[in-house]
């Protein structure tokens, strides 16, 4: 049976929009592709793409799934059956985190690991979204079994040289990575939060850029208010968001192209939704 590719996205800082970029990727490969993507929230004390999607009440989350990852029993059949599908976008399965946050440290790394084999059989490519802190098994496990390593930061100084080349780089030692096997995502914040380019960047911490986020003041708007699926398809800005990152990501790991987002049918019943403009 193939296995299909996981892409494991962190960030060398917490809150500074690991998750926006790690989902923004999911949905781009999954408009660009007619295959089916996988997107695993893996944040144990953290969780929160259910509140940006508006789904409030998650009918399924990781810490449901727990006996099953305990005894490993999921199946992908049982994975795919509970994931979110978001509407628009057929092919993507969301995948929502622990929702109880007392419970994090209980996690093994052999549950977190059923979950990821169980996410290869189902989906062509899964993006999992973990903690910028390694003292849990979910990131440890899926940075350990990722074929691609996204590492998110900022241009502020503490961020990707204090928390990159001092925290993340001895992270990368400890569990045996060798330098320069991971890329990173710069992300920028609408406010100014230091000089420095993404050059400086690169030449610090010595991870290959594959793309950029601007966390604008309407995709700020849209995660207060639950939108942010509405943002990436239906904004300037947001239908743009990872599209670069996302296609390496796709030319990487052999995941083949489909036919584009206006020939596809979800997206004309989108825009006969809202009377064909897009």
């Amino acid at each position: 049976m193939n296995r299909g590719t996981l892409v494991t996205f962190t960030g060398t800082t917490p809150n500074i929009g690991t998750t926006i970029s790690a989902f923004s990727a999911a949905c781009r490969i999954a408009e660009n592709s007619r295959q089916p993507v996988g997107y695993l929230c893996l944040n144990l004390k953290s969780s929160k793409l259910h509140r940006y999607i508006r789904v409030e009440r998650p009918a399924l989350s990781l810490d449901r799934m727990r006996p099953e990852l305990k005894a490993a029993t999921l199946s992908p059949e049982r994975l795919k059956a509970a994931a979110f599908r978001p509407s628009g976008m057929p092919n993507l399965f969301v995948f929502f985190g622990n929702l109880l946050r007392d419970q994090a440290e209980f996690y093994a790394p052999e549950e977190i690991g059923h979950l990821l084999d169980a996410a290869r059989e189902a989906f062509s490519l899964t993006i999992a979204d973990v903690s910028a802190y390694w003292d849990n098994a979910a990131t440890v496990a899926a940075m350990l079994a990722a074929d691609s390593r996204i590492v998110a930061t900022t241009t502020a100084l503490s961020h990707f040289q204090e928390d990159g080349r001092r925290w993340f780089g001895p992270a990368q030692s400890l569990f045996g990575f060798e330098p320069g096997v991971c890329d990173t995502v710069i992300i920028s914040p609408p406010w100014r939060n230091g000089g420095f380019s993404m050059k400086d960047v690169q030449k610090e911490t010595g991870l290959r850029v594959i793309g950029r986020l601007n966390l604008t003041e309407p995709l700020l708007a849209a995660l207060d208010n639950g939108a942010l699926m509405d943002w990436l398809l239906t904004d300037d800005s947001g239908r743009k968001a990872m599209d670069d990152a996302a296609r390496q990501l796709m030319n990487r790991h052999g995941v083949r192209f489909g036919r584009s987002v206006a020939q596809q049918p979800w997206y004309r019943r989108l825009l006969a939704h809202r009377n064909g403009v897009s």
